[in-house]
């Protein structure tokens, strides 16, 4: 199972929005850029718009279960940022998991799909 190290810093997040390509859908929007390293950097961003600090805080973990999970099947040496949308609010995990496979298939940076929804 490869590691997956977390963004930090915000200057590492602004590198990633300024280069990085984009993909979204109804729950979240994705920014990939490669960063030449052997392991993926995953970085989430969940406004105040969305809720109050349980509802973000419940948001980041679902999004980076639904990663860790599937991990395996991401490229790597990528720095992606999942960024939520409001509609992210009160999201289950089933949905969760589907969106971000389903952003990972339009980046193409999924290479095994065969058992996602």
């Amino acid at each position: 199972m490869k590691f997956t190290e977390h963004l930090k810093k915000n200057r590492q997040f602004q590198a990633v929005y300024k280069d990085g390509k984009s993909c979204a859908n109804r729950y979240f929007v994705m920014f990939v850029l490669k960063n030449n390293l052997e392991i993926n950097r995953l970085g989430i961003s969940v406004s105040k718009k969305v809720g109050n600090s349980v509802v973000r805080h419940r948001i980041k973990r679902l999004v980076n279960e639904s990663y860790r999970l599937h991990e395996n099947e991401f490229n790597s040496g990528l720095d992606i940022v999942i960024l939520a949308r409001n509609s992210a609010n009160g999201i289950d995990y089933k949905d969760t998991e589907s969106a971000v496979l389903h952003l990972g298939r339009l980046h193409r940076i999924v290479y095994n799909n065969e058992d996602s929804l």
